[in-house]
């Protein structure tokens, strides 16, 4: 698959004032009283949303990307000093080129809550000024990627390996152009197995899926005209679509117009009613007329928890065709994820800094998670000081250095660490029925939050 890194449609300028005002307040002070020392920041979720257990983490590649382009130009900058901003600040942001460091969970891997997703560690200007593009992209795709895995896993009854059972139908309920765009890949990254979404397809090499509108039966004088018509016109390989009427004689229909053409039926699909009788019904109909090759597609405002009621009664749906649940994460459409400083230098030593406010307290130092994996299974993460050294992998790697990029990876490889990912859940978390996980932190990290204080030489 191609381009599985592409940023998509912002472009650099864009990127560069893709920023909150007050990021650009902070830089212009901290620039003129010279506090432009290396700083560490983290990005992690405090508490996971409604109805999670565990994220999976996305869209790291493409806000690389971002990261990596994002310059001020004359246009931008003329707007900053029409907010105000004159001089050495504006002399600064012309030569802008981030040049820090970045270690990241790579896309496809699960992660809970006040774990670090990534962690920067650069000039504390730089890092400020990618704070609000680095949440805007990897809270919404993580968001997405999430959604789309919990609907892979109710299409295989709790298992792995069903995604390409899922298809995207979502761009057209997504929220704007660039949405649908990260959606489409959010979701090929969790498993899904093709999008209706074109211009996804093509920029990040995925399979166009899709079928008919009620648009196009309705538009011709009988729904058998308009089977025939389509089976003799579609490219590549044509599904119908029968619940415009009745569905069992909408299935009748299409298989009159398949004999009559001689175009082989690939797939019917059905988009409303009781999706378990309507397809039962369908399914009996095909096997008898000696199709039992046409596979059966549902759709219509479904997700997960309907799918796998559905999968459970045993319903003879092959594909399923999710939209609106998946592209806007209906029942739960936010990872608040945050960005936090933990860490600045001084001279030749590290200092840890931390919030103490009520219910939003942070650990005074740069953070790594150690994940232990005993036959296939994850048991247990460990949050702990960067430095330290335990049993267990590594989740955080290095993504960046000097500002340049160290990894990018294929959406294939992605989607084989988030089906590896999903697979090595405990099966109560695997099987969304709210099973527990262990997560501590280390020895050493209770202490210096306890200390409220870290320092260690650079």
């Amino acid at each position: 698959m191609a381009d599985a890194n592409d940023p998509g449609l912002l472009s650099a300028p864009q990127t560069s004032l893709l920023t909150d005002l007050y990021e650009l307040a902070m830089s212009a002070s901290y620039l003129r009283r010279g506090m432009n020392e290396p700083a560490a920041f983290e990005l992690f979720a405090r508490k996971l949303p409604p109805r999670r257990d565990w994220l999976l983490v996305c869209g790291l590649g493409p806000t690389l990307r971002l990261i990596a382009s994002m310059r001020f130009g004359d246009g931008e900058l003329e707007s900053l000093r029409g907010l105000g901003y004159q001089g050495e600040f504006l002399d600064y942001l012309r030569e802008f080129r981030f040049s820090g460091e970045i270690e990241a969970m790579p896309e496809g891997t699960i992660a809970f809550a006040e774990e670090p997703l990534l962690r920067v560690t650069a000039p504390r200007i730089e890092a400020q000024l990618i704070e609000t593009l680095l949440l805007n992209q990897i809270n919404f795709q993580t968001m997405i990627a999430t959604k789309a895995a919990r609907v892979v896993l109710a299409a295989g009854g709790g298992e792995t390996g069903a995604g390409d059972r899922v298809l995207d139908f979502s761009p057209r309920r997504d929220h704007g152009i660039d949405a649908a765009m990260k959606a489409a890949r959010a979701a090929a990254i969790a498993g899904c197995g093709g999008t209706s979404n074109v211009a996804a397809a093509m920029r990040y090499g995925l399979r166009p899926v899709g079928t008919m509108a009620h648009s196009y039966v309705l538009s011709f004088a009988s729904e058998r005209d308009a089977f025939q018509a389509f089976l003799e016109d579609a490219t590549g390989n044509p599904v119908l679509l029968v619940d415009t009427y009745e569905v069992p004689e909408g299935v009748g229909r299409a298989i009159e117009a398949s004999r009559e053409t001689g175009v082989e039926l690939q797939a019917i699909r059905i988009d409303s009613g009781d999706l378990d009788a309507l397809a039962r019904e369908a399914r009996l109909l095909l096997d008898q007329a000696g199709m039992g090759g046409v596979r059966i597609i549902g759709s219509g405002d479904l997700e997960e928890d309907r799918i796998a009621a559905l999968v459970e009664a045993g319903a003879p749906i092959d594909l399923w065709g999710v939209g609106t649940e998946l592209g806007t994460s209906r029942d739960s459409p936010v990872v608040n994820g945050v960005y936090k400083l933990v860490a600045d230098r001084s001279g030749d030593r590290w200092r840890g800094v931390a919030k103490t406010s009520q219910g939003k307290a942070t650990a005074p130092c740069a953070k790594q998670v150690f994940r232990r994996i005993e036959d296939g299974e994850i048991r247990g993460d460990v949050i702990a000081i960067a430095e330290e050294r335990l049993d267990g992998e590594p989740l955080l790697v290095p993504a960046m250095r000097d500002g340049e990029l160290l990894v990018e990876e294929s959406i294939e490889r992605m989607r084989e660490r988030a089906t590896e990912s999903l697979a090595a859940l405990p099966p109560g978390l695997r099987r969304g029925a709210g099973g527990h996980y262990p997560l501590e932190n280390s020895e050493a990290l209770e202490r210096t939050i306890a200390a409220g204080t870290w320092d260690a030489s650079s």
